[in-house]
């Protein structure tokens, strides 16, 4: 499973990607609100930075405007995905970016019904929420499984980037599942190494060590 990091804060993006854990990047309006910076110039920052694909999100509502900002992200640097909202106007602007040979990632997506008509669309990415859904006491885990079902049943190339994540659990989760990638904040990342044992088992061992007068280097 591919690991993209929901941030648009460039030294955490640098600190995973100097570690492997970074696949590609996904940003949205209030991720970029949170930065303090604009818009072009830090997804720019981001782009040279990182190899993969970084999302860059549409602000407008209606698909002609949606093509037309999509268009003017996707001038940043090869690797911009353009994101856009799952209502029928992001289809529209999905359809036509993606003809023209642009990644686009279609967000907020909360239904398997949404996520075929973004394959259909022509969607790169499918970006099901998961917390928010759980928020709701619904099965967030349950609509990837739906989702990586009907993409598998018909062959659809779009993948399936688990969005929304709250909890290192949801990580392991969407992996069995077989969500293609997971996006998720840099402090849900850092969490996948923290186990209560793994911290016990550290402790005994440098207790052990000291008492032993061990020395290495």
């Amino acid at each position: 499973m591919k690991f993209f990091v929901d941030t648009a804060d460039i030294d955490a993006i640098r600190d995973l990607h100097a570690l492997g854990m970074v696949d590609g990047v996904t940003t949205n309006p209030s991720l970029i609100n949170k930065s303090g910076r604009d818009i072009l110039e830090v997804t720019k920052e981001i782009c040279d930075l990182v190899e993969g694909p970084v999302s860059a999100e549409v602000i407008a509502t209606e698909s002609d405007a949606m093509i037309a900002e999509g268009r003017k992200l996707a001038e940043i640097a090869e690797n911009i995905a353009v994101k856009v909202p799952l209502t029928w106007d992001g289809l529209k602007a999905c359809k036509v970016l993606s003809d023209e040979g642009r990644m686009v990632n279609v967000t907020l997506c909360f239904t398997a019904n949404q996520a075929l008509l973004a394959a259909k669309a022509g969607a790169t990415f499918i970006s099901p929420f998961i917390g928010r859904l759980d928020d709701l006491n619904m099965d967030g885990l349950e609509l990837i499984a739906d989702i990586r079902e009907i993409y598998d049943n018909y062959g659809y190339e779009t993948q399936i980037l688990a969005a929304s994540i709250r909890t290192a659990n949801h990580m392991s989760e969407c992996a069995k599942i077989g969500a293609d990638v997971a996006t998720a904040p840099p402090g849900v990342i850092h969490a996948m190494a923290n186990h209560v044992l793994t911290d016990k088992g550290l402790a005994a061992f440098l207790k052990d060590a000291e008492a032993a007068g061990i020395k290495i280097v």
